[in-house]
């Protein structure tokens, strides 16, 4: 796995994307980067509400960008905080990635890279609503 992945510039953009984060309750900044399959990256940065429940993870951010740039699926994955490390995305997130991943899916994690399957075991997808 992830020989062709350029880890070091997603963990860059990623962390680029940390210093647009809106936190101004926990100050937490958190930065999302992705590669498509068709090679583009795409981020995200977690923004906060005053009603906690409607804050957005860096990972919506990434996936509407993925959206609005032409859709398509998520190759290689990973996200930090505001000092670079990486940190697992939340179930919620887990579960929009797991929407949006390709087939090779890879993700850059607090103990390596793992698959779709590693991130988020027996996931429920569209084949369960089919």
């Amino acid at each position: 796995m992830s020989g062709t992945i350029n880890w070091e510039a997603l963990l860059a953009a990623a962390t680029e994307a940390t210093t647009h984060a809106y936190v101004p309750y926990s100050h937490y900044r958190v930065g999302a980067a992705a590669l498509t399959e068709d090679g583009r990256v795409v981020v995200g940065c977690n923004v906060e509400n005053a009603g906690y429940g409607v804050t957005l993870c860096a990972e919506c951010g990434l996936v509407g960008q993925l959206a609005m740039t032409g859709g398509g699926k998520l190759r290689a994955f990973t996200c930090v905080n505001a000092d670079g490390q990486v940190i697992m995305p939340c179930g919620r997130c887990r579960q929009l990635l797991s929407e949006h991943a390709g087939p090779d899916f890879e993700a850059l994690g607090v103990h390596g890279v793992v698959s779709m399957e590693q991130l988020l075991p027996d996931a429920f997808g569209p084949a369960d609503i089919a």
